[in-house]
């Protein structure tokens, strides 16, 4: 799958682009087949004593990222060889303590790069421009702003090149290409792949260790749009900021202009109203949701009892004679971890009913199993009342289905927009927790205790992130089936369509609200639904001038205005605030009256003949 950066992306159907916060890892020459080794060092201190040597530790290591779908790589056995299993070269014992390993990145079977692309691969630190392919069709950076504001700067990965991994997780996501065998320690084992999977990918670096600067932001918008992207997706949004300051609102202007969709992220301050970031009028914003998939630990008691709870301790089981303590609900789960990590206990049952549990980013760093409040009064009974009670705990468990799904994430902001209300923001909800997708091997991925740290080719990861370039994936998509339609019409579709029920059938829940069902403020108009989404049959479509009557209505100057419009070609035509927009919301306050508000609308009809005359009823989904 495609290993790429951080923080900002771009996406698009024959083409996609990303702004990051990070760099590249490894990637292939495009005119080779040839995957990259690694060299990953090792404390040897720090093996436990269960290894007769650091080399059986360090392949010990390896063999636990294979998945169980497969065989671990051995040098007897040739059918272990595969591209998709991960490989120990070398083993150093002087020169360094560590070893060399493999992993890979594929552009099969795409045709060459489509000739209206302008864009380019930029050579930098560890980055070279042989290392594009027909995937990966484009890498740039930006931070001459940022080393104008501090000459005597010292950036970390001077290039486009990833060693933090949001970038690639969020690329990967919304344009991976099919990779089998791939795996979390063990959970979630399967083929991987983004959204788009024939969709290319470019990169556009805007934002840094010390920190991301508007005009760098505006540089990678401007230089993405020149290189002719279809699709943007930004997993990065600035606060606290009107319109006309915002560097995000600034820059996808012209990408509408330019027939240029945005996609972005919707923040992570929830389940708190009007925390949402990205609340502009002219791009897609997008909630995360919770996926039916559940990682998960099986705790089998002396009584024969087993209960199936959440994990993500990277590890398969827990052997030989041990402690277990129980933790009742007292405080976050991450928090009870971290206290007992300092006790002498080999494990814990940890006992909560909170959502945010089961959205913990990474890994359970602790050898620990979380239950639900019923489930734990028959453990806590059983320890009380036996004399010898035991237990144990085998990990890796991952199962489909087992959960209602989805679920407004109880992380994802909440509209109405700080900086402009009179739009129903987000606009719709995709799946952000818990989403595994390509990472950079260089960082930890997991951890065990306080010292083992771990690294993968795939994480898990969760946040509106991860949510944003599965919609930026669906809008590729789309921009392939209907080159024609606008991006406003592409968001029309999506928006639309949306899913507001979950896999019951019943209206989409709550998790930062005791699952009661989500409002639009939460979830928008309902889960992201590209099969739906590819024949609407009417959408809301706008011009920017439209976009710019709406702009009128607000209360600001010309100057401000002119700022985000950048041309004083655009006038004020109409003032009206009631704008051709495919959601609906009324403001009211304790004082008003009368609770009535006349919304006015224009669909265009896209679907099976075109314009010609069609009929459409309007029906609860």
């Amino acid at each position: 799958m495609s290993t790429l950066n951080n923080l900002v992306a771009y996406f698009c159907t024959t083409l996609a682009i990303l702004i990051l916060m990070g760099h590249f890892p490894c990637i292939s020459s495009a005119k080779t087949s040839q995957r990259c080794t690694y060299i990953i060092h090792m404390d040897k201190t720090l093996m436990p004593t269960v290894f007769t040597s650091h080399h059986h530790w360090y392949t010990s290591i390896v063999d636990s990222l294979t998945s169980t779908s497969t065989p671990a790589a051995s040098f007897n056995d040739p059918k272990s060889m595969l591209p998709s299993s991960p490989k120990v070269l070398y083993s150093y014992d002087k020169a360094l303590h560590g070893f060399s390993a493999l992993r890979s990145f594929r552009d099969d079977g795409l045709p060459p790069v489509p000739s209206k692309w302008k864009g380019a691969c930029e050579s930098g630190q560890e980055f070279k421009t042989s290392m594009c392919n027909k995937k990966l069709i484009g890498a740039r950076f930006f931070n001459k702003s940022i080393k104008a504001a501090d000459p005597k700067v010292k950036l970390n990965m001077n290039s486009a090149r990833d060693i933090e991994g949001h970038g690639t997780h969020t690329a990967s996501t919304a344009a991976g290409t099919f990779v089998d065998g791939v795996a979390f320690f063990g959970y979630a084992p399967g083929t991987a792949r983004g959204v788009a999977p024939r969709a290319r990918v470019a990169v556009y670096k805007a934002v840094w260790e010390y920190g991301v600067h508007s005009s760098d932001v505006l540089a990678a918008f401007d230089q993405a749009i020149s290189d002719g992207v279809d699709v943007i997706s930004i997993s990065l949004g600035f606060d606290g900021l009107p319109l006309y300051e915002d560097p995000v609102a600034i820059g996808s202007v012209a990408a509408m202009e330019h027939g240029v969709l945005l996609s972005s992220s919707a923040g992570n301050a929830g389940p708190f109203l009007g925390t949402l970031h990205n609340g502009i009028p002219w791009a897609l914003t997008v909630a995360a949701g919770t996926i039916d998939r559940q990682f998960s630990g099986i705790l089998s008691l002396g009584n024969g009892h087993t209960i199936l709870g959440w994990s993500l301790f990277p590890a398969n089981a827990l052997a030989g004679p041990h402690e277990i303590i129980i933790c009742t609900d007292m405080g976050t789960t991450l928090d009870q971890m971290s206290t007992i990590m300092g006790l002498k206990v080999a494990a814990a049952i940890f006992i909560s009913d909170d959502p945010i549990d089961n959205n913990l980013l990474g890994g359970a760093p602790f050898p620990g199993i979380i239950i639900n409040s019923k489930e734990g009064r028959s453990v806590v009974k059983y320890a009380k009342t036996t004399k010898r009670p035991w237990a144990s705990m085998r990990f890796q468990q991952t199962s489909v289905g087992s959960r209602t799904a989805p679920a407004a994430a109880v992380y994802t902001s909440r509209g109405p927009s700080p900086s402009y209300s009179g739009i129903l923001k987000p606009d719709l909800m995709a799946s952000g927790s818990q989403i595994l997708a390509a990472f950079v091997p260089l960082t930890g991925a997991a951890t065990i205790g306080n010292n083992i740290i771990l690294s993968s080719e795939y994480a898990l990861l969760s946040g509106t992130s991860m949510a944003c370039p599965h919609a930026s994936g669906v809008a590729a998509l789309l921009k392939a089936a209907h080159p024609t339609w606008s991006p406003t019409a592409i968001k029309s579709a999506m928006m639309t369509t949306a899913n507001p029920l979950d896999n019951t059938g019943n209206p989409i829940k709550d998790d930062g609200e005791a699952t009661k069902p989500a409002s639009p403020l939460a979830m928008g108009s309902g889960q992201v639904d590209p099969n739906r989404a590819l024949d609407p049959g009417l959408v809301y479509d706008a011009t920017p001038q439209d976009f710019v009557n709406l702009l009128c209505s607000m209360n600001i100057t010309k100057s401000q205005m002119l700022t985000i419009t950048k041309s004083s070609k655009y006038h004020c035509l109409n003032t009206s605030p009631d704008f051709n927009y495919p959601s609906f919301i009324a403001l009211y306050d304790n004082k008003t009256k009368t609770r009535v508000k006349t919304f006015q609308r224009t669909v265009t009809n896209v679907g099976p003949g075109g314009v010609a005359t069609a009929t459409y009823k309007a029906r609860p989904p």
